[in-house]
């Protein structure tokens, strides 16, 4: 008999553990997996089909003990370390791939019962998918936090140590490829059949090192130590071809075009599951990675040329190393255009082969396949499905067009002209001759086409509509048009953008198919964006609401507005915003060693930089203030609101003007910072590396965000909506979404300024003429007279924003910025007004949830109906 209190709890938990392990699978079945099960295919296969479902007949259960049996399985089977000593990061690892088995069975039957219903699918083509960190989103999703959290503890180890360990997918750069992760958690959370493909980068585009205050740019190892959630299916290969020639083939009254490539290479998938928030369904992102189709050239190494023996793996794996390679040069352009036709081929190859197992014809192609083409990148998928449906299935020309154009539909994310893409048609031939034939002929029948039918007219239309642009450089393939002319829809994604491009770039389409043209305004996700990335306000969301059902329906988020004015809900508020920006005020800490005022102002722009964005608006805002604040007398500072502004964002590899533009801001953060008359009533930080992760921390702990571009120039823009999730209130112009959010939360809860975008036109004519104000030269003529040194450095920039070179209108909208700025100041010195104005910007959020976006697209343009699995 037992006496020993110790001996006794040692009984029992060994006891609960093999009852445990006796209890094999969850109380939940697989039960749909018998009802796909083919009698017949069983038969033929002479595999014992019924003893392998058997076998896995339910899924893995999700009770503590069980999650850390299965965590320390992966540490001593898969990561092959001792259970008994393993660091934090093992402990990640081995986390991610016990929460990936779980995510595996459930990928692998939704993706069985999507082959037995056999419905339309869509697939969403995309250059960029920014995931940011996969760990605490799927636990999310999958309602598993607290059991991981638990699980974890109960081992040693603490959640929020281990998830840090996880680096950032750098599979993006900005806004666009975090709008297409948004997408994907939408498409999943409702039950849509979809995969998104793009590529898998092996340096991501590049991580942002800041040394004395200059950009460097850097590979981003995301890979090197391995990454837990891809699949890598070494089985889903296919052949992409690149330059050679063409020859043609005469069959009777038929020509058979042969494309007689001068350079293959191999495309491997490697699938990402995508789960949706509390449903079974979890979608696919299959990413592609270029290898050689000779890895290693055994005779060229024996005769001792060592580097050409490895020639042929080099050039492979550099068309999947970097995420928009710098194309100033012409191998740049050339490596651009072979990464859009290498992510393109293999997934219209991949798409094809998918269909073809269950069809034995493509006469219902168009009702099972929807494409979205996000932006123009992946456009070669026109001609590449043109090629396969004709060269390689047989397809005559108007049979293969005619699929061709009820399956594609293109976003475009642009309303500036010098930002369409466009390939020189010398390159083009050179790399893919077969698709240039195409595009040419898909040109002539387009002219041909509109002239008969729409009453186009004179040469000087036609060349202004014609895919081939004659150009002083050459021709040009306008990769627009090609998406325009061969969509069924083309939408903006904004509503402003929507009626600018209908007015401005696609006008003379726009007049003669009026019916393609649709809007889409953008959303993003609220389960990254405010439930996970900030729990505290998820919680307090929750209690007031009484639900938890907002996280997937969030119209039910404006039942916070009736309590905007209540002082005891204020003050909950202002608990959760202070613990956010205590958050963010340690991440400062740990990067610049800066303890920074909470009580301060934390005003924030991150995002891409561009001249466009009007990071320089901001900073010129900034010497402007900190030349009143250096000049005050001791009793004027105890009147000023202390505000740190914080700014970050990433400027593209080759573009001078946005790299000066760093160094001016890392240069007024030197002079600022140190300046000992200002202290703590302002303070400035260019945070590098900027990425999802640091959103998550950066983007709830703000107390206002600026959203500052030109009027008329941002296409949509989703920070913004992100920004206004978590209550922090947007200084901005009218433009992009800015416009949408305005209408929903209230212009009176937004701090506008700046010149409209129908005036903006005229404005740039009047710039020579027009008067820049005397804060606004004074503030130019503090750049250049040195006081924060390189004088001669930042000169480009003064020369940016001066005359007719001010093209984005800084001299202009500079007085009415500085305005708004005042006014900001005013309004957080009155506390209820300020806490009023935020509530009703996170309760009129409800219209940008990514959520409503893709209901959107799947019954306006996919045509695509919800497949929720039936157990």
């Amino acid at each position: 008999k037992l006496t020993d209190q110790g001996d006794i709890e040692n009984v029992k938990q060994y006891l609960g553990i093999m009852v445990h392990k006796m209890s094999r699978g969850s109380d939940k079945a697989r039960l749909y997996a018998t009802a796909v099960l083919d009698k017949a295919e069983i038969s033929r296969s002479g595999k014992n089909r019924q003893l392998l479902y058997r076998l896995l007949d339910s899924y893995l259960r999700n009770d503590v003990l069980s999650i850390q049996e299965s965590i320390v399985n992966h540490v001593e089977f898969t990561l092959a370390r001792s259970r008994y000593k393993f660091d934090d990061d093992e402990a990640f690892f081995a986390s991610a791939h016990s929460l990936r088995d779980r995510l595996i069975e459930r990928w692998n039957d939704t993706q069985a019962w999507l082959r037995q219903k056999n419905g339309k699918r869509v697939y969403y083509l995309s250059m960029e998918f920014l995931m940011g960190r996969t760990l605490l989103n799927a636990l999310l999703n999958l309602g598993l936090t607290d059991q991981y959290e638990e699980a974890l503890a109960g081992l040693g180890y603490d959640m929020e140590s281990v998830q840090e360990y996880e680096r950032d997918a750098a599979l993006g750069n900005g806004g666009l490829g975090r709008l297409a992760s948004c997408f994907l958690d939408s498409m999943a959370t409702m039950n849509l059949p979809a995969w998104g493909y793009g590529i898998r980068y092996e340096y991501g585009m590049f991580r942002q090192v800041v040394s004395d205050g200059f950009q460097r740019e850097r590979p981003d190892y995301w890979l090197t130590f391995g990454y837990p959630w891809e699949i890598m299916r070494t089985h889903v290969t296919y052949p992409v071809k690149f330059y050679g020639h063409v020859s043609v083939h005469e069959n009777n009254d038929s020509q058979t075009f042969i494309w007689n490539a001068g350079e293959e290479v191999t495309a491997v998938a490697y699938d990402n599951p995508i789960p949706g928030f509390k449903t079974s369904s979890t979608i696919n992102l299959r990413l592609w990675a270029a290898k050689p189709c000779q890895e290693f050239d055994l005779e060229a190494f024996n005769t001792g040329d060592y580097v050409s023996s490895i020639i042929d793996k080099q050039k492979a794996e550099t068309i999947t190393s970097v995420l928009y390679p710098d194309d100033r040069t012409y191998e740049g352009k050339e490596l651009r255009l072979k990464q859009q036709h290498f992510m393109v081929s293999a997934t219209l190859q991949d798409i094809i082969r998918r269909y073809k197992e269950q069809h034995t014809s493509f006469d219902e192609f168009p009702d099972k396949v929807a494409m979205q083409l996000n932006d123009t990148h992946p456009t070669l998928g026109i001609p590449e499905l043109m090629r396969l449906l004709m060269d390689e299935n047989n397809i005559g020309w108007t049979k293969s067009w005619e699929i061709t154009t009820k399956v594609f539909s293109f976003t475009n994310h642009t309303v500036l002209p010098e930002a369409l893409e466009k390939w020189p048609v010398s390159l083009m031939e050179k790399l893919l001759p077969r698709h240039m034939q195409i595009i040419y002929d898909i040109n002539w029948r387009f002219l041909q086409d509109i002239q008969k039918n729409c009453g186009v007219h004179g040469g000087e239309q036609l060349g202004r509509m014609s895919i081939i642009e004659e150009s002083k450089e050459g021709k040009m393939v306008r990769m627009a048009y090609l998406a325009l002319v061969a969509s069924h829809t083309v939408n903006g994604v904004a509503a402003i953008h929507s009626k600018l491009i209908k007015e401005t770039i696609f006008q003379e389409f726009y007049s003669i198919w009026p019916e393609k043209f649709q809007n889409k305004t953008n959303g993003v996700t609220q389960r990254r964006w405010l439930a996970l990335c900030n729990p505290p306000l998820k919680d307090l969301i929750t209690q007031t609401l009484g639900t938890e059902a907002w996280i997937s329906h969030l119209g039910l988020i404006e039942g916070l507005k009736e309590f905007a004015d209540d002082p005891e809900f204020q003050q909950k508020w202002v608990a959760v915003k202070m613990e956010a920006k205590t958050k963010l005020a340690k991440l400062i800490k740990d990067t610049f060693g800066d303890t920074v005022n909470t009580e301060a102002i934390f005003d924030v722009q991150v995002k891409r930089i561009h001249e466009y964005k009007r990071q320089l608006l901001n900073i010129l805002g900034v010497i402007t203030r900190y030349d009143k604040i250096r000049t005050m007398s001791a009793e004027e500072k105890k009147d000023v609101v202390p505000r740190v502004v914080i700014i970050g964002g990433k400027a593209a590899p080759g573009y001078d003007v946005a790299k000066r533009i760093i160094k001016l801001v890392s240069a007024v953060s030197e002079k600022v910072n140190n300046d000992a008359s200002v202290g703590d009533l302002l303070k400035v930080y260019f945070v590098p590396d900027y990425n999802v992760s640091l959103a998550e921390v950066i983007i709830p702990g703000s107390d206002i965000n600026q959203q500052i571009s030109t009027a008329g120039t941002e296409a949509s823009g989703t920070s913004n909506m992100k920004f206004a999730m978590n209550g922090s209130l947007i200084v901005g112009t009218m433009d992009g979404a800015n416009v949408e959010i305005a209408e929903e939360i209230g212009e009176e809860n937004m701090f506008i300024f700046g010149a409209s975008a129908d005036k903006v036109p005229r404005l740039r004519e009047e710039r020579t003429r027009f008067e820049p104000s005397a804060e606004f030269l004074h503030a130019l003529s503090l750049v250049q007279s040195g006081l924060f040194g390189w004088a001669d450095f930042f000169q480009p920039i003064v020369d940016s924003v001066t005359g007719a070179s001010d093209s984005y209108l800084l001299a202009n909208d500079f007085g009415s910025y500085m305005e708004a700025q005042e006014r900001v100041d005013r309004e957080w010195k009155d506390k209820s007004s300020w806490l009023r104005k935020s509530i009703l910007s996170t309760a009129g959020t409800a219209k940008f949830s990514s959520d409503r976006t893709i209901q959107e697209y799947a019954e306006d343009i996919w045509h695509v109906e919800p497949c929720p699995r039936e157990f």
